[in-house]
């Protein structure tokens, strides 16, 4: 009997042994994620016409699965399976020699860049999906995201409880999320934050852009100085929110865009850079940190190796305008709280 957390496709009907880590969890939603790529439509078909059942009886949408429960999924063809290319070995080496944190609830990773969070768009693979292709006997949801361009770490959740809770306490402001990204120019002050409200548009093309706009969503963001280099400064960046971009459209807002930013960046600097070696958009997230049932978990990742020796490199072309100071991890602030809803 196969398990809910390594569900494989199979011929005929399969019988499912629920686990604990989705105790609890409505089936539909279960369902959404355990049939990938089979069209919600045909989820709610298979539930309403009594395919799938919990313990031999017929089973709603909201009906909550326990830890123990058999689940019978009739077969069911995904959309687009036979086009998939499987991942190569060495794409789930180097996202299993990146992980950097694993217990009961969660498996940390310090995020490559140039590789998603998960897959769509054009994007076959993504962490998620490899880590999953790479620990097949494993329950493994995505906590929150990352750019493909950002590097650094990513928390996913190996439980349902690990997954509510840090989702929970996202929503509630109790994760400090810290990252690390070079300004383009001089900012004139060394400690300020950008509270802007952000809103999200889809362009034609699937495209996604972040505009700021007085009826966006609110944003909050803290920079702090690190070093300062010819021509740009490296800087703290803490959320206090987590819109999609946010770091990016508010380091534009104020005229200071990330190196190396295709998307909201200065296109000649960028020229510039890349002729002094930076070929990626330079945000790296270094620090998460929370508190769930009563231990305190943090998690830092090092500037990857290909921006430190960027930053070697720019700080010979010139004498800096200021004194540089260490580049060692800096010092993670307490949990930041959400600014107030806007009515």
């Amino acid at each position: 009997m196969q398990t809910a957390a390594s569900l494989h496709p199979a011929q005929g009907v399969r019988q499912v042994q629920v686990g604990p880590e989705r105790d609890g969890q409505r089936i539909d939603n279960a369902l959404l994620t355990l049939l990938k790529g089979v069209p919600k439509s045909m989820i709610y078909r298979l539930l309403r016409t009594g395919q799938v059942r919990v313990n031999g009886r017929r089973a709603k949408p909201d009906t909550r699965l326990t830890d123990g429960d058999t689940l019978r999924i009739p077969p069911v063809r995904s959309a687009g399976k036979a086009d998939t290319v499987a991942p190569s070995s060495a794409q789930l080496a180097e996202l299993e020699h990146s992980i950097i944190f694993q217990d009961r609830h969660f498996l940390v990773i310090d995020k490559p860049a140039g590789i998603a969070s998960h897959g769509g768009s054009g994007v076959s693979h993504g962490a998620i999906e490899l880590l999953r292709a790479a620990r097949p006997q494993e329950h493994l949801e995505l906590v929150h995201r990352l750019d493909r361009d950002t590097s650094g770490v990513l928390v996913l959740a190996r439980t349902r409880a690990g997954l509510l809770g840090l989702q929970a306490a996202i929503r509630d402001g109790a994760v400090t999320k810290q990252y690390l990204c070079l300004m383009l120019g001089q900012p004139a002050k060394g400690k300020f934050d950008v509270n802007v409200p952000l809103r999200k548009s889809v362009l034609q093309g699937g495209e996604r852009m972040v505009r700021v706009t007085d009826d966006g969503k609110p944003a909050l963001t803290f920079f702090r100085d690190v070093e300062s280099y010819p021509g740009a400064r490296l800087m703290q960046a803490t959320l206090a929110t987590g819109r999609t971009h946010q770091i990016r459209v508010h380091a534009a807002h104020i005229g200071h865009p990330l190196a190396g930013d295709p998307k909201y960046g200065d296109r000649e600097a960028n020229k510039r850079f890349r002729e002094l070696g930076l070929h990626r958009m330079f945000l790296h997230a270094a620090h998460v940190g929370f508190d769930l049932d009563g231990r305190a978990y943090s998690f830092s990742a090092p500037l990857p190796e290909e921006l430190k020796a960027f930053l070697d490199t720019l700080a010979v072309q010139t004498p800096a305008a200021r004194p540089r100071r260490s580049r060692a991890a800096p010092t993670p602030l307490p949990a930041v709280r959400r600014p107030a809803r806007r009515k």
